[in-house]
């Protein structure tokens, strides 16, 4: 996958750029991955060789250039629309879940296509890969949904690397996999919290924000990009077909976790919500909606085809976008 011309500098930040708006949508959505987005952009290998060289303190122009570019459009990205996804999922969420399907499910020819031929590495990689997603998602949703839950220092940390994995494994979401643990909708309000702090001019309230939440957030990701850069260049050489099956395996998981027909609960007493065990009427006023538990619902008819709907829409722009990645990405 080696590039065959260096480019213009206008060209390249007009690619990185468009790249990195990408990635940041894409670490906003559960389903996009960031991976992907970069491969249909056509900045794929250059950022992954930025990030090779930079953890391995090669700090060539080229290398700190393309990370400055792809990383700063993400970060603006994210921090302009954080807010607007959060809402669109706790507001819409049967709506929203079944476009993260159908995105999730774009995916899978994205991952197939680089593990032809279909051997039994791939067949076995992928069914470890669908045990360890699927079983992450049901366990997240014996935990109470992906609305409510204290997330602390440590998940946040978490959460970072699992950002950091998407910005590196193509076809595995970010979004998707704070989701199932719980920490997406957290992240998104931390996030809109930041910037309207920042925004009035409340330091104080905004240092609390990017201390708390931000700031471990930001570890992750850094400890991320370097190990799982590396590592997988490693499983890459030495295990492909392997590696790739599992990938395809927990794409192909991911479904389960983001069944679109849940709700968010009003709490009532007795209620454990964020891990306080909620008493009082008076409690539960105080509780946003972001926070409330989620529980399955029966749909109606149009709602079942309007899923249907959704997430074919879903599924033919990710892999609309894969489509648009040069052969020699």
């Amino acid at each position: 996958m080696e590039e065959s011309q260096e480019g213009s500098l206008g060209g390249r930040v007009v690619r990185g750029g468009i790249g990195g708006v990408l990635m940041g949508l894409a670490n906003l959505v559960p389903g996009i991955s960031g991976g992907t987005m970069l491969v249909a952009s056509g900045i794929y290998t250059r950022f992954i060789d930025a990030v090779a060289d930079v953890t391995r303190l090669r700090f060539s122009w080229r290398a700190v250039s393309t990370l400055a570019i792809v990383v700063g459009a993400a970060m603006l990205a994210i921090l302009a629309l954080a807010g607007t996804v959060r809402d669109l999922v706790v507001e819409h969420r049967w709506v929203m879940y079944s476009i993260f399907i159908g995105l999730t499910l774009g995916g899978v020819p994205v991952v197939a296509r680089m593990a032809k031929p279909i051997t039994a590495p791939v067949r076995w990689g992928a069914a470890v890969g669908f045990v360890l997603m699927a079983g992450l998602a049901l366990l997240q949703q014996q935990g109470g949904g992906a609305g409510g839950g204290e997330v602390g220092f440590a998940m946040f940390f978490l959460a970072g690397v699992a950002g950091a994995a998407a910005m590196i494994l193509p076809g595995v979401s970010g979004g998707y996999l704070l989701l199932v643990m719980g920490a997406y909708v957290p992240l998104l309000d931390a996030i809109d919290k930041f910037t309207g702090a920042a925004r009035g001019k409340d330091y104080a309230a905004a240092m609390d924000v990017g201390l708390h939440s931000l700031l471990p957030v930001a570890l992750g990701v850094g400890v991320g990009v370097a190990v799982v850069s590396n590592l997988l260049k490693y499983l890459l050489h030495h295990f492909e077909k392997a590696t790739l099956g599992v990938l395809l395996g927990l794409l192909l998981g991911a479904v389960v976790g983001i069944w679109p027909f849940q709700e968010g609960v009003r709490p009532t007493p007795g209620t454990i919500v964020k891990g306080r065990k909620i008493l009082t009427e008076e409690q539960i006023a105080e509780i946003a909606p972001k926070d409330w538990p989620t529980a399955f619902f029966s749909p109606e008819a149009w709602q079942i085809g309007a899923a249907l709907g959704l997430i074919v829409v879903g599924f033919a722009v990710t892999a609309l976008v894969a489509r648009l990645a040069p052969d020699n990405e």
